[in-house]
């Protein structure tokens, strides 16, 4: 039998592809797996006093390290029941607006704010679309923006476009090690630059959105390191990692004055891209 010349095909998936799957690891620690190891007396808030409750959205105050502070984050749901409750993380308009009620709340009593990014995208229902899903966020952008008091941002797994950056204006932006932020998913990426859902792989390359990409193009502050294995391994230690830098952060900003705040959270974010201008002559 004559042996073939060609060597046998293999499949291989390239190490930004891997932090892509670790970021929508199915048994990745969300908000309130946080919230139970990051904070104490914990009192989550519900509604947005304009529509209802999305459980899409966590959001409430607690004890960190003996220090009073308002939490907002994404929570996907583990099982298919919660999942389906939490709407698999993708919020509707009263869930933005739920968080900036509680962040407005925090602003007022100086509290300062965390928020954990962890969504695949804002939900496109028409449901959303009616009650002014693109309003709600930019709203958020803004009013964020605004806001005298501490904000840490966090990636903790999926930063999925405008439904993540509805809650990531910040003084300080982290990014879990494995998490992963972008203006697009790649499965849509790839179905819009190659017309191929399928070609994903290829578009998280293009995208740059792992968290050393980002800190590289200096869109992120820094990076959390995880654990061997992935967060999902050992959520513990991981959230351990949090506290290190969420203390070290806050610690920078304590003497800082609200003015002072609201001007290098504009600063940092005005600073963001690139950009040319063209003469008119």
């Amino acid at each position: 039998m004559e042996s073939s010349s060609q060597p046998a095909t293999q499949t291989t998936v390239g190490p930004v592809w891997q932090r892509v799957q670790l970021a929508r690891h199915p048994k990745r620690p969300h908000t309130l797996d946080y919230v139970r190891y990051l904070l104490t007396d914990f009192q989550e808030l519900h509604g947005d006093r304009a529509f209802g409750e999305d459980a899409a959205i966590v959001c409430g105050m607690g004890m960190f390290e003996g220090q009073p502070l308002m939490l907002a984050g994404h929570q996907k749901g583990r099982d298919t029941k919660q999942k389906l409750i939490r709407n698999f993380g993708m919020p509707k308009p009263e869930g933005y607006r739920k968080a900036m009620r509680a962040m407005n709340l925090a602003a007022k009593f100086s509290r300062p704010i965390v928020t954990l990014l962890d969504t695949p995208g804002a939900y496109p229902g028409i449901d959303a679309e009616e009650r002014g899903q693109a309003q709600a966020i930019a709203y958020n952008l803004r009013e964020m923006s605004r806001l005298g008091v501490p904000i840490i941002v966090i990636v903790i797994g999926e930063g999925g476009s405008g439904g993540a950056l509805g809650l990531g204006v910040g003084n300080r932006v982290y990014m879990l090690e494995n998490s992963i932020y972008s203006v697009i998913s790649p499965e849509s990426c790839a179905a819009i630059i190659y017309r191929d859902a399928g070609k994903a792989e290829m578009a998280a390359d293009a995208l740059k959105l792992t968290a050393p990409d980002l800190l590289r193009l200096g869109l992120i502050d820094a990076i959390i390191p995880e654990p061997p294995g992935g967060a999902h391994e050992h959520p513990e230690q991981t959230a351990e990692l949090m506290r290190i830098q969420i203390r070290a952060a806050l610690e920078e900003m304590k003497h800082m004055s609200p003015a002072q705040l609201i001007d290098e959270r504009y600063t940092k974010f005005r600073d963001m891209g690139s950009f040319f201008e063209e003469s008119g002559a």
